[in-house]
């Protein structure tokens, strides 16, 4: 019996790992597109997490890797029930390694990789339960540490490449019929980065459940991925990323790259084109590193080589770092679950112990984020040069308390809105009549806007 009610715990503590996931990377796939304007916030996460729910069913050989390819199953007897119980504990540790440091990293706007706290947390609770020896390392090299390294390079050569063709092809044309084009496009390419990210990173939690399922003896290694676990893995990721993330959307989205139109498409493309490649050869990738790399390569060749080097420094140490010290984590909680249920002869309080831990540490981390909040209203206001922090926000939100926008801010921002109207040329973001606003800047119109009153002509 404690097996079982410990095995729905770990059931809803992978899907609360695949929530986490969800909003922590909503940036990879939206966070240029609503820097630039091509979708607003809430419309951008909602087509984000539509797009992830459909992705999640496209493949599970990513699953696969998770499911067989980090924790050795063979020096588990699966039929003894103490080497059942200590499989299911290993799974229950790195879970709560990954879920502390995808929340961490949220915290502070960083965009570290979902998937590499989740195999640091595995790695770290299996080094714990059986030693080194309870690590599949060729898996681990080949399916994760190579293609962390090399990734995030690639994305970022073909990122600054195609924005470099991209600005020399149109570098005769108007710029603001320019911009405009590229943030229809944008909605595309950003669409398909989403449906990427669903395929990769969902995967990732059905091979823990499908592994947890496998350690309580409830299917063997060879069994087809049940669809159970396909849709409750897609709903979770989808409800997540549509709760916005938007902390990390602002550090990708204003803080490494002052992105524009050409830049934002160019990186999408990139992202979804790598993305989708290493799903289908079943390489557990991380999209977080895809997606920075790109956006980095495309403000290296942008109109001004924009790069906030001291953003980037903080995202590569927290990319070093992952691995690791979601390993620890999950060793130390390893070592507690496991002192509790020796203690009370009971697996169960155990697992219980570690819930908590995962309640207590998540609950302050989400309290401290509410003190200063990212949210849909200030995600777009201007970086703080000085600032590596997306808490640090100007414009329609205090920098240091959150407060409301001021009266004048309010009137400069509907000031902005109607100038937008009249010199707009069907920006995607807005849906504004196209024809009245070409009608309002042509050669001799007399359309005025004062801050205080409507357009007129």
């Amino acid at each position: 019996m404690s097996i079982t009610i410990l095995l729905v715990l770990i059931i809803v503590v992978s899907l609360f790992f695949d929530f986490t996931n969800g909003f922590h990377d909503t940036a990879n796939a939206m966070a240029t597109s609503i820097a630039t304007g091509a979708l607003k916030p809430k419309t951008a996460v909602a087509l984000a997490g539509v797009l992830n729910l459909v992705g999640a069913f496209l493949s599970v050989a990513v699953a696969k890797t998770v499911a067989g390819g980090i924790v050795k199953l063979d020096v588990f007897d699966l039929n003894d029930t103490l080497d059942s119980e200590r499989l299911l504990l290993v799974v229950f540790a790195g879970l709560a390694g990954g879920i502390m440091w995808n929340l961490f990293t949220w915290l502070f706007g960083i965009p570290s990789s979902s998937s590499h706290a989740l195999f640091g947390g595995l790695i770290g609770a299996a080094i714990a339960a059986i030693g080194w020896d309870g690590v599949v390392w060729h898996g681990v090299l080949d399916k994760i540490i190579l293609p962390a390294l090399f990734a995030p390079f690639v994305a970022g050569l073909i990122a600054a490449v195609g924005t470099w063709l991209v600005y020399k092809i149109t570098a005769n044309a108007e710029h603001n019929h320019r911009d405009n084009y590229f943030r229809w496009g944008q909605i595309g390419t950003a669409s398909l980065v989403a449906l990427a990210h669903g395929t990769s990173d969902a995967q990732k939690t059905m091979g823990v459940i499908f592994l947890a399922m496998v350690a309580a003896g409830q299917f063997d290694q060879d069994h087809p991925m049940p669809f159970w676990i396909q849709l409750a893995c897609a709903l979770a990721i989808a409800i997540g990323t549509y709760s916005g993330g938007f902390r990390v959307i602002r550090t990708l989205g204003k803080g490494l790259v002052e992105i524009h139109p050409p830049q934002g498409m160019a990186a999408e493309t990139s992202s979804a084109a790598i993305i989708l490649t290493s799903s289908h050869l079943g390489m557990a990738l991380s999209t977080t590193h895809v997606a920075t790399g790109s956006i980095l390569g495309s403000g290296l060749t942008g109109p001004k080589g924009e790069v906030r080097w001291g953003v980037a420094g903080r995202m590569a140490l927290a990319w070093i770092t992952t691995l690791p010290v979601a390993a620890f984590v999950s060793y130390v909680t390893w070592w507690i679950g496991h002192g509790v249920s020796e203690l009370t002869d009971n697996l169960l309080w155990g697992g219980i112990t570690l819930a908590l831990i995962i309640a207590l540490g998540g609950g302050y981390m989400f309290w401290q984020a509410s003190q200063k909040p990212v949210h849909k209203d200030n995600v777009n206001d201007d970086w703080s040069g000085d600032s590596n922090s997306p808490a640090h926000t100007t414009g329609s939100s205090d920098s240091d308390s959150g407060a409301p926008a001021s009266e004048h801010d309010k009137r400069i921002e509907r000031r902005d809105e109607r100038i937008r109207k009249v010199r707009g040329y069907g920006e995607p973001a807005d849906f504004v009549d196209t024809s009245k606003g070409l009608d309002a800047t042509r050669p001799g119109s007399t359309t005025t806007i004062t801050p205080d009153q409507t357009p007129r002509g």
